[in-house]
């Protein structure tokens, strides 16, 4: 039996380059290691819950990408905030760790970053987990058009009507509360993502992140080629009210990978906070078929 200590999530922070990577961990270190990666505009916080409900099989490490909560990164101009550089942060974060096999668990903005790594290093990747994480062209909601004007054209004026979706009614009315149980969504989390975005220059950077997720469009299928030659065990447990994911992107993945295990449940896009504890059993499910738990 692990002792108290397995349960205790405790608090790190990792320099990879010029970036100093906070992150959060849990479990016993030589249980099979759980990545967690976190999205958009949140941060490691998001998996305060879910962490201590799997912490007796396995070692959770959350780290906090470049731009977002409690990573301390270089300004705008110093480092390029795009999707390729926050891959790289993570990929060295991992080595830097001596992570040599993993599992990673993608949400959101997690899931482009997580494929990016999962493809780079297929032999390290022991299976994937994606909540409300997307992959496939038919996984975007029709309330995509201010974005993919930007996409298309990359004015001044379409970079300020993105700006609707940094605001704090957008985060809390829009991102988390839409298809949520009012009565088991906490505050805490919305609090605190608007809180990060209200710091200098986090708009700017999420911004720039907004225009560069046509990069993770085009990175499609490369990430699906590496889900048909590699057939990585996948889970995709999936918040069904999410009005920016919808469940088809869920389904999509057994397109290339036929064996993927597909449940949606009666939550939004931060299903976390809503259904940590079914989404963790779902995992441990999963992973008991797929890895082998410390004992």
């Amino acid at each position: 039996m692990p002792n108290d200590d397995a349960f205790r999530v405790s608090f790190h922070t990792q320099q990879v380059g010029d970036i100093e990577v906070f992150y959060r961990q849990a479990g016993r270190k030589d249980a099979p290691v759980l990545l967690l990666l976190h999205g958009f505009p949140s941060a490691s916080h998001m998996f305060r819950d879910l962490m201590p409900l799997l912490a007796s099989q396995y070692h959770l490490i959350a780290p906090d990408l470049p731009g977002f909560g409690n990573t301390k990164a270089p300004k705008r101009g110093q480092f390029y905030y795009t999707f390729d550089n926050l891959y790289k942060v993570i990929e060295g974060f991992t080595e830097a760790l001596g992570l040599a096999s993993y599992s990673v668990y993608v949400f959101d903005y997690g899931a482009p970053v997580g494929f990016r790594l999962a493809a780079a290093n297929p032999h390290k990747v022991s299976a994937i987990i994606s909540q409300n994480g997307n992959a496939y062209l038919e996984g975007f909601s029709d309330q995509w058009g201010p974005w993919q004007a930007y996409w298309r054209e990359p004015t001044a004026a379409n970079r300020d009507t993105c700006r609707d979706s940094l605001s704090p009614q957008t985060i809390r009315d829009w991102q988390y509360a839409t298809g949520a149980d009012p009565s088991r969504l906490s505050p805490d989390g919305y609090t605190l993502d608007i809180a990060y975005m209200a710091r200098p220059d986090a708009e700017e950077i999420q911004l720039d992140l907004i225009l560069d997720y046509r990069s993770n469009v085009a990175a499609y299928p490369s990430f699906h080629a590496y889900f048909r030659t590699h057939q990585p065990p996948l889970l995709a447990v999936w918040g069904r009210h999410d009005p920016a994911f919808i469940p088809p992107g869920a389904q999509a993945y057994r397109k290339d990978l036929p064996n993927a295990e597909v449940h949606l449940l009666d939550a939004g896009h931060f299903a976390l906070e809503t259904h940590a504890v079914e989404i963790a059993q779902y995992i441990r499910d999963f992973l008991s078929r797929t890895l082998k738990p410390a004992a």
